[in-house]
């Protein structure tokens, strides 16, 4: 696998990481709950961490590195706004959308990992920052199916 592979698979999971903080944030501004807003919140800051992580390995393999969340990201971002203008930005529509955007990220991060030419060093970085991300979507998805139930 040449470097420009391994720099284009680390920049997609950048952009994975960047729409995860940008939605999170987004989805914290809209919900009533300050349990839900601290949760939202804390994830956003994990999202930039990982992002962080991941920029730096890109410079190691001598490429620049993105900056900003994908198209596919931003159009969920005003999804979520339509959709919260429409009907409402409830605690439960902000979960199934932060989870969405879970289940998008873990589609990403899978595919990368699928990738069996990826340096080890690399490889165990992604795959435990999956495991991240698989914690977050559980954690989403439990807490929308309790706002479900209520």
């Amino acid at each position: 696998m040449s470097n420009d592979d391994i720099i284009d698979t680390l920049n997609d999971l950048i952009e994975t990481s960047k729409d995860g903080e940008l939605g999170f944030s987004a989805c914290a501004k809209h919900v009533t709950s300050t349990d839900l807003q601290q949760l939202f919140t804390t994830r956003a800051t994990e999202c930039r961490a990982a992002a962080s992580e991941l920029q730096t390995m890109v410079s190691d393999y001598g490429g620049k590195a993105e900056t900003d969340g994908s198209t596919s990201g931003a159009l969920h971002r005003g999804w979520v706004a339509v959709r919260g203008s429409l009907a409402g930005y409830s605690d439960e529509a902000m979960l199934e959308e932060c989870e969405r955007g879970e289940d998008a990220a873990l589609g990403r991060y899978r595919a990368a990992l699928r990738d069996e030419g990826l340096p080890e060093a690399v490889r165990a970085v992604i795959a435990r920052q999956q495991l991240g991300v698989q914690a977050n979507h559980d954690q989403i998805k439990r807490l929308r199916d309790i706002a479900r139930a209520a």
